[in-house]
């Protein structure tokens, strides 16, 4: 089983600085975080900013809940089928210009999208805003491994998602400000423009960090090679599976609270906005915990730390709903729930690419994908038996004691190789 931190599967060194030894240095620090957290913003950025007009889109297409939510779903797999295309393309060419052209079609689809005249129009034009958005969140993990590798790459993964975390805790409320005086069509037109903004940061802020000899040159027999290796590592599949079930527990809050904050509680769009940024914060605060503390406790303990506690969170949400606890009390068990994902997900990741810096792009691509894949089909499914606060709680509380499971079920070898 590989995925020994600090070993290079590929054979170059992984210590301090990764593959991209040779360019980090020339990035500083504090740029680095600035410009990878912001590139991995796509997501948040692609969902929250029209959350709360979930609703009020579904009344202007003529459309259903169900296919609302599903403008969310689809452009979630296109996020992460996506990554399996812009992963490899960043181990064969570099990350900088795989990023550069999709941030550039992130931006021009954000405007297919706003003009969109039915609801199947704007599931494609979501579906491949999500393809091209892909490029920004498996090139940001691929650019953090080349640059470090056991514990300072969990502390990296936490820094980004100090910046990264931001984008849900301000979107939303920035999305219920501008519900106010847009519809969800401009709050499209605002993605193209944060679009635009984010290609020429990219431009100007991110330099290469894969040098050209540290690239690979064998076109689609080498990247099956490099997802054939990856099939073998045992340890990398058991933390794969774990985030599938965790990125299908996040989904099932993200797709349902809008419905159940405001159809089953009476919150105003601007209330759940505010609400729902409350708990996004409890996800930061989450990741920046781990990072004070995993060099003393290691990424593994952390990991399992946070599953634990994910679970604990995710069970007392689902007894709470028919205990009658009301807004208060579902919205604190959320922000417990998101907390301690915030302590698990950075190091889950540390733990999944350490071994794999000769193909982060490949490996980081594999994580994604299921993590935005999975969630995407459990949403839909879940809300088939209403976008009630009960089928939210039982979504989240089922995904999230598989994930614990999976991660248990290997706790010996992660505590083993995560030191």
């Amino acid at each position: 089983m590989s995925g020994l931190p600090g070993v290079d599967a590929g054979g170059a060194s992984a210590s301090g600085a990764g593959a991209g030894g040779a360019a980090g240095p020339a990035m500083s620090v504090r740029r680095s975080i600035l410009v990878l957290g912001v590139l991995e913003a796509f997501g948040p950025l692609s969902m929250d900013l029209y959350l709360p007009q979930l609703p009020q889109l579904a009344g202007s297409l003529g459309t259903s809940d169900a296919l609302a939510q599903a403008t969310m779903s689809v452009c979630m797999v296109g996020l992460g089928v996506g990554q399996l295309v812009a992963g490899p393309l960043s181990d064969r060419f570099g990350r900088r210009r795989p990023l550069l052209v999709g941030v550039a079609l992130f931006a021009i689809l954000s405007l297919v999208c706003a003009l969109a005249p039915t609801i199947q129009v704007l599931l494609v034009a979501r579906l491949l805003q999500g393809l091209a958005g892909s490029a920004g969140l498996v090139i940001t993990m691929a650019v953090a491994r080349d640059m470090y590798s056991g514990v300072e790459l969990s502390r990296m993964l936490s820094l980004l998602a100090l910046v990264s975390a931001s984008t849900p805790i301000i979107a939303p409320v920035i999305g219920g400000a501008l519900a106010l005086v847009l519809d969800w069509r401009g709050i499209f037109g605002v993605l193209a423009g944060i679009g635009a903004a984010l290609f020429i940061l990219a431009l100007t802020g991110l330099r290469e960090t894969l040098p050209p000899g540290l690239r690979h040159g064998g076109g689609l027999r080498r990247t099956a090679a490099d997802f054939r290796a990856l099939s073998r590592d045992g340890l990398f599949l058991v933390i794969v599976v774990a985030a599938a079930a965790g990125g299908a527990a996040f989904f099932g809050y993200l797709s349902m609270s809008s419905f159940v904050l405001q159809d089953e509680f009476g919150l105003s769009p601007q209330q759940f906005s505010l609400f729902f940024a409350l708990n996004a914060l409890a996800n930061l605060a989450g990741a920046q915990l781990s990072r004070v503390l995993v060099r003393r406790l290691g990424p593994a303990r952390l990991y399992l730390i946070g599953q634990v506690a994910t679970v604990a969170a995710a069970l007392l949400l689902l007894a709470g709903v028919p205990l009658g606890w009301g807004v208060a009390g579902v919205l604190t068990a959320l922000a417990c729930f998101l907390f301690a994902s915030g302590v698990g997900g950075p190091n889950g990741t540390a733990l999944a690419l350490n071994g794999h810096g000769m193909r982060a792009g490949t490996a980081a691509a594999v994580l994604g994908t299921v993590t935005f894949t999975v969630g995407p089909i459990v949403g839909p499914v879940a809300a088939l038996g209403g976008t009630t606060a009960l089928s939210m709680a039982l979504t989240i509380a089922i995904a999230a004691t598989i994930a614990g499971a999976c991660a248990f079920s290997a706790a010996r070898p992660l505590l083993a190789v995560g030191r």
